[in-house]
């Protein structure tokens, strides 16, 4: 007998077996016709025409002679082939099964033999022996018996269906109703249905089983038999879970093998690190491995995402485990901290030694034409920025983030209220020598005192709400630099902070506006130049400072900041007092009365 035969043996059984329930389709037979297309397209056609005609000719959409209550196709092509049979089939609203059963060979057909067989059970056929039949049932792996059985059920479902509304509608009376194959076809859409060993198989969107499946390892013996030793199990627990299990130890490899279990996927197992990055439309085994982002980090294979480091931590190049991150400030130790130190430290020395300077020759013309106690406050306030700009290296704490920013604000507001009421005083010095001038009486020293205090106490107002609503506080920010927890100063409020700096921008513009107007005033009184070219350089550091000092963090901020009280500071003892300072200390003769009073003359 012809081997083929053997694949077709599920069919048969399932057939039986369902023929033979109580249970499903009472009163009802299975019937079938098995058609051989020889993986043609023109057979598969004829076929097809065969089919759906109910005459002894091929003529479909023609009543005529026997009738076939036709519910469903199960076939077994190619995919091209399967195209052709599903457009026939649509026409009808046929029920179509696509199964991997009916394992044909594909020999060249002999055209003069007509082109379908037909098989029935009437058939006389030995039955093959029970080995081969457990072995092609459970190469079967119960699709083809679940298939029919579908088929099966649905069938009882809608006859029992029509039923019960015919005889709501007719009583008693009773009348054969033929069940159509589009009726099947909505059915099986949304149909769950349970075979006879209540397993459960379940139908996806499309009508196709999504059937457990059993894995199986076939070991063939010499004599040319065959054995399936189950080695596991693929069973669907949701509608997107897939659980497989395996015995691995049930597996006996040959001899030959290197003993090295085959890939069953289609990428390699991504490395710690990693994270499997799914394909579209692909199956879930073909995935591609993602490097996991900074920050994050994966210690298996295969990783389904990446886990995030604590704050306190960052991720290694490889991103397979979590470093800790180095605390970073402005410090003593490190070069910029050293060098920023020391700069602070020698302007300091040299506004003493100017200030020792012009103690020394305090009743000198040059000194006094100027107003010494303003250049002294001028001075000691120089000072004091120098020495407040070592309040913002070290680590930060809590009274030096209280103070650091209030001192710096307030020592500059003084500095920039002295040169203010310097430049007033030598404009109202030079409008009391007209005659008959009201200005004489505001030549005293409480005009240049009120000025300073006036202007520096706005400031210090300014600090003091500053420090009573928002004070500033030490923080750490782990986020601005991966690597690094900066430990920096919060200011309390950005508001108050440029607040603060902007009130001292303001009091630098209208200082270097009115020594700007007072700048060709007489020989005598020339410091009005010298206070135009200082505010300039100053107003230049500040201005510079606000876009730098946004653009930065951590101890580059700070570092910034200091740079901008030291070079501003610089620059006005630079441009006021090295003058006067050469002319004191190398060129005594100019520092004499007679000599400003032949300036004066020049000048006028």
């Amino acid at each position: 007998m012809d081997t083929s035969f053997y694949h077709i043996l599920p069919f048969f059984l399932s057939v039986h077996e369902i023929n033979q329930s109580p249970k499903v389709l009472p009163n009802i037979t299975l019937g079938y016709n098995i058609y051989q297309n020889f993986f043609t397209a023109r057979m598969t056609y004829e076929a097809m025409m065969d089919l759906l005609s109910t005459g002894q000719e091929n003529i479909p959409n023609y009543r005529c002679g026997r009738q076939k209550n036709l519910l469903a196709v199960l076939e077994e092509t190619d995919s091209e082939i399967f195209g052709h049979i599903c457009t026939v089939l649509g026409i009808y609203k046929i029920p179509q099964f696509g199964m991997e059963a009916f394992q044909c060979s594909h020999s060249r057909p002999v055209w003069s033999k007509k082109v379908w067989e037909r098989c029935t059970e009437k058939e006389n056929w030995e039955f093959p022996p029970n080995h081969v039949v457990a072995r092609i049932l459970s190469e079967d792996g119960s699709g083809i018996f679940k298939a029919i059985q579908a088929v099966a059920l649905v069938l009882n479902a809608v006859s029992s269906s029509q039923f019960s509304k015919r005889r709501m509608l007719f009583k008693d009376h009773q009348s054969a109703q033929i069940v159509q194959p589009w009726q099947l076809q909505q059915k099986l859409r949304y149909f769950q249905l349970f075979n006879i060993s209540r397993d459960a198989v379940y139908l996806d969107e499309n009508g196709l089983p999504m059937a457990d499946f059993d894995i199986m390892h076939w070991r063939m013996f010499p004599n040319a038999s065959v054995v399936g030793v189950k080695l596991g199990s693929v069973e669907r627990e949701t509608s997107s879970e897939v659980k497989v299990s395996n015995n691995q130890n049930a597996i006996i490899w040959p001899t030959s093998f290197n003993k090295m279990a085959p890939s069953s996927r289609c990428t390699e197992s991504c490395y710690p690190g990693h994270a499997k990055l799914i394909r579209k439309d692909a199956p879930v085994c073909c995935y591609d491995c993602s490097l996991c982002m900074e920050g994050t980090f994966s210690v298996q294979q295969d990783a389904a995402h990446c886990s995030k480091c604590p704050d306190d931590q960052y991720s290694n190049e490889q991103r397979n485990q979590c470093v800790r991150k180095s605390v970073s400030f402005l410090s003593y130790e490190e070069m910029l901290g050293l060098i920023l130190a020391f700069f602070a430290l020698v302007l300091s020395l040299i506004t003493i030694f100017v200030l020792g300077i012009f103690i020394k020759h305090r009743e000198t013309p040059i000194v006094r034409a100027n107003n010494r106690d303003l250049t002294y406050t001028l001075l000691v306030s120089l000072l004091l920025s120098f020495l407040a700009s070592l309040l913002f290296i070290g680590h930060p704490k809590k009274v030096t983030c209280f103070v650091r920013q209030t001192i710096f604000s307030v020592v500059f507001s003084v500095a920039v209220s002295s040169l203010l009421a310097k430049t007033v005083m030598v404009v109202v010095a030079f409008l009391a020598t007209k005659p008959g001038s009201k200005m004489r009486k505001w030549l005293r020293k409480s005009l240049a005192n009120s000025i300073v205090l006036l202007c520096s106490g706005v400031q210090v107002c300014i600090c003091i709400i500053w420090l009573g609503i928002f004070p500033p506080f030490p923080d750490s920010d782990f986020h601005s630099q991966p690597r690094h927890i900066l430990i920096q100063c919060n200011e309390g409020s950005v508001t108050m902070f440029y607040t603060a700096l902007g009130y001292m921008g303001f009091l630098a513009a209208i200082c270097f506006l009115v020594a700007f107007l007072a700048r060709k005033l007489p020989g005598t009184f020339n410091e009005a130049k010298l206070i135009t070219f200082s505010m300039l350089v100053f107003c230049s550091v500040w201005i510079s400072f606000v876009p730098t000092y946004l653009s930065t963090k951590g101890k580059y901020m700070v570092a910034v900041q200091i740079f901008s009280i030291l070079a501003s500071s610089l620059g006005l003892l630079g441009c006021i007092f090295v003058p006067k300072c050469y002319i004191i200390i190398l060129r005594p003769s100019m520092n004499t009365k007679e000599h400003m009073m032949m300036k004066n003359n020049e000048g006028s």
